[in-house]
């Protein structure tokens, strides 16, 4: 997936987030999610969120790095924090 493609659909899917936590027939949490994940390889905050994520609840470490992996060919797993 292109660069300009990806911004595009991750900050779309974001704003549909934010406008969805504002009106009760959009799941607002779902679009911001995929707008989070879609961003992460490119954008420090949503990589911290989806590193925290993980290191919070570790059951889900397992599909987030599949998702990962599946966005982002290139991206390294969370580091440990020292």
């Amino acid at each position: 997936m292109g660069l300009v493609l990806r911004h595009l659909l991750g900050w779309t899917f974001i704003l549909l987030g934010v406008v969805g936590s504002l009106l009760p027939i959009l799941q607002g949490w779902l679009f911001f999610a995929a707008g989070a994940l879609l961003l992460a390889p490119e954008v420090p905050v949503f990589r911290r969120l989806f590193c925290w994520i993980e290191q919070r609840f570790p059951a889900l470490k397992k599909p987030l790095g599949q998702l990962r992996r599946r966005f982002d060919r290139k991206s390294s797993p969370c580091q440990p924090e020292e």
